[in-house]
Formats: structure tokens, sequence, C-alpha cells
């Protein structure tokens, strides 16, 4: 178990970042849109079979993921070396990591954190998937408010196709003040577009030749290709997404949250796993700057802490306690050379919780 002293010293911090994303309290959520988007409860043994997901996921199991860039920089802009970055892709792979995220930044505001990986998600997706053979591909999040639901569809159904059964498809309503009228979206629709987009995918990847009507969708006639494989992708949602926790329960595949404070957490997960009538996993992401004192105590930095790889073990071992399926690591705030963490943290740290079906 991770120490009591270490949770008070380390970690407590977490819980001052309650309040930063709509809707973050156990139960509550903001919810803008009036009319409710259900497609029905999913049930996840149709994933057993999905590369990507298996790899991920279990009950009582925890795994690890890193997000792109996978390098450390100041301000907002990562140097995102591509053969650097593919190098480490592939690095992680061999080192048994169960997944690669990238995230969904369409504009950079200089005000409001930083850009990701720099190139459109879909694309970036493509690229890794020609580099890489086994290790999850995923999403930490696609912006369902300010993109169509049938390109989303037809973008996640290609990657999916491509890579093997591999992506993970996190979603999310965005909360980038910018965003919203550079796109012309009223973001008093975004729980509405959010529903209905989930809906339509789901729909869309299902059905041959469906008929869609929605606010922003009017398929009378037509089909939407490639099929996934299995009929069907993995959607997690990011946050609340201005939905409550029934509707995430009922509509998605598993859930992706922020770090907070180990109460806060199993609290939550406790909530989430009572309104899933089945295992739907719960993911969250961390930033972490590793020291090379393997028994460094746990400092406070923006939603993670800089820490030794024996605390963070004991860490990520009370997260699964907690009922944590995967962590995805963040490596922005390192100091040390991104080669050596990665080292480091394949060699000492995955093996505690290593990928689900093997190098």
């Amino acid at each position: 178990m991770f120490k009591e002293n270490h949770l008070i010293i380390g970690l407590f911090f977490l819980w001052n970042h309650r309040g930063q994303h709509p809707g973050d309290e156990p139960g509550k959520a903001n919810e803008t849109g009036k009319k409710k988007y259900r497609c029905g409860g999913m049930a996840m043994n149709r994933f057993d079979k999905h590369k990507g997901y298996s790899r991920m996921f279990k009950e009582k199991h925890l795994t690890l993921g890193l997000f792109f860039p996978i390098e450390s920089y100041e301000g907002s802009i990562p140097e995102m070396n591509i053969e650097k970055q593919m190098k480490l892709a592939k690095r992680a792979e061999e080192l048994n990591f169960a997944a690669l995220f990238v995230r969904d930044v369409p504009l950079h505001d200089p005000y409001f954190g930083d850009v990701g990986q720099i190139y459109d998600p879909w694309v970036y997706l493509g690229y890794i998937a020609a580099h890489t053979e086994k290790i999850a591909l995923g999403t930490a999040s696609i912006i369902l408010t300010l993109r169509h639901p049938l390109h989303v569809a037809k973008a996640a159904a290609s990657v999916d196709k491509l890579s093997g059964e591999r992506l993970i498809l996190g979603v999310a309503t965005g909360d980038r003040p910018i965003e919203f009228p550079a796109f012309s979206v009223d973001p008093e629709n975004r729980s509405t577009f959010f529903q209905e987009a989930v809906l339509v995918m789901k729909k869309a990847w299902k059905e041959n030749f469906p008929v869609i009507q929605s606010p922003r969708v009017h398929m009378l006639s037509g089909d939407l290709l490639p099929k996934p494989r299995l009929s069907d992708i993995p959607v997690l949602v990011t946050g609340h997404s201005s939905q409550s926790v029934e509707w995430i329960a009922e509509n998605s595949d598993g859930w992706m949250y922020y770090p907070r404070n180990l109460r806060f957490q199993a609290e939550l997960i406790k909530q989430w796993r009572s309104h899933t009538d089945q295992f739907k996993p719960f993911t969250q992401s961390l930033y972490v700057d590793l020291t090379e004192d393997p028994n460094h105590p746990p400092i406070p930095i923006h939603l993670g802490f800089r820490v030794g790889r024996n605390i963070l073990i004991e860490f990520l071992e009370s997260l699964k306690n907690a009922g944590v399926n995967h962590v995805i690591i963040n490596l922005k705030y390192g100091q040390r050379p991104v080669e050596e963490v990665i080292e480091e943290l394949g060699e000492e740290v995955v093996p505690h919780f290593p990928a689900l079906n093997g190098k």
C-alpha cells in the first residue's frame, strides 16, 4: 500500500485540482443539453478479441501507457522530432507498455495549456500504427463537439482497421474557449452534440446503410466504410463531458479521468462500478518527473509529482487497489533525459503492471 505519510505529504495536493473541469465531483455533471440520446448498454465481452482493449484492460489489473510527445519540454510547443518519437514508441512497445496516446488540440491557445503532439491525431495515429505492431493506440481525447460524427466514425474505423484492432477512442466535449467560436459551435450544445456523436458512431460502425437523423446528421441512404472488424470500437468518455455518470456508464465502454487524490478517486470509481452491469475500465492520466533516487518522496507538480520509482510503484499499486485499470504517464515536466526515464520505467516499473497479452 502507498504509505499514508507519502499520501499526506505528496499527493493530497491533487484535491486542489478537483474543480478544474466541469462536473468534477462524484455524482455531479454540467448537463447543458435538453434531449438525451441513448445507444444502450455496451456488452464488454465484445472487446475480448480487440487487440488494443485486451492489451490494456482486465478487471482488477492495471497497465501503463505513455502520452505523446514522449519528451520533456518547457512552454506549450514540444520539439517533436519524429525520428526520436518513433524510436521511443518502438522501445515502449518492446518494454511492454500497454498503450500510446495522442491528444486532439485543433488550435494553439497560448493561454491554455500545450499543443500535445502538434500533428492532427488521425494522421499521427496512422504514422504510429505503421511503425508499431502490438501496442494499443489511444486518443485522449477526440473533441466530438468540434468534429462531425461521421468524419470521426470513419477516421476511427480506418485507424482501428489499419492498425489491427488497436484503437482505444477517448472522447471529450472540449474545454478551450477559443475553439468554439473558431468552429462556429455554440458551447451550449456541447452536451447534446457529444451524446449525438457517440450514438451516431456506434450505429454507423454496427449497421449497414443505417438511417440516422440527429442534430448534425440526416443520413437516409449510403453506408460508412470501413466497418470495424468487431463492428464496434471501445469508446471511453473523458471526465464528465457534460454528462451524468449514469449516462456515461450506459452509453460508453469505459471512463477516462484526471489525477485526483486516492480517497476521491476511490469514491468516484465505486460510484462508477455501481452504475455498470459488467466490467468497464477506469483510466486516468498522471504527470511524472522520475528522479534518479528511487526512494525520492513525492513532490507535487501540475497533475502529478516528482518522485522516485519505488514510491511511484507504491502509488500505482494503490491506484490499482482503488480500481484504476490504466494510467497514462505524461513526461512533459521531466528533468532527466527521456531515454533514461523510459528505460527505467520499462525495466523497473512496467514489470509490476505489464501489458496483459505479453510481449
